[in-house]
């Protein structure tokens, strides 16, 4: 089995490198995708809210209306999923951006993170709100709603 030549100086830091900047790469792509996809849900929502108000304006069978808030409310579940999923991906890719980091001269991320968490928002919140966590509430907001019309409109 031949072996390999030695590695010139300063090699093992241009590949760390490189596989960092590859990992931040494919970070920001996750997260694009993560806005894209929330824009589709925003755009289904509406959609369906929008032939719910149109089709309850026209007396339609209620029970039609009942089946369009039970779409709503699956897919709220299910973009709430799909955000959660996003969250941990993400997560394990920032925890081995924060791993390439330590052996960088500088650690933007980790020194990003450590300022964020640990400077509070004047005031109204003891620390730094995540963008999942806060991103999350819109698609429980949906489905809250969805029930709620689902059993209004449900009731006799």
């Amino acid at each position: 089995m031949a072996s390999r030549p030695p590695a010139a100086p300063g090699a093992a830091e241009a590949q760390a490198f490189e596989l960092y900047r590859l990992a931040v790469e494919m970070a920001d792509r996750v997260s694009a995708r993560r806005g894209v996809s929330n824009s589709f849900f925003v755009a289904l929502q509406s959609g369906i809210l929008s032939v719910l108000g149109a089709l309850s304006a026209r007396d339609a069978d209620r029970w039609l209306l009942v089946a369009l808030c039970a779409s709503g409310a699956v897919t709220s579940a299910t973009w709430f999923l799909l955000l959660r999923s996003y969250r941990a991906l993400n997560r394990a890719k920032f925890s081995v951006i924060t791993r390439l980091e330590r052996g960088l001269t500088y650690q933007i991320f980790a020194d990003e993170w450590e300022a964020l968490v640990g400077d509070p928002i004047i005031r109204w919140r003891p620390r730094y709100a995540e963008l999942g966590t806060v991103e999350r509430l819109v698609p429980a907001l949906f489905l809250v709603l969805n029930v709620g019309l689902g059993v209004y409109l449900g009731a006799p």
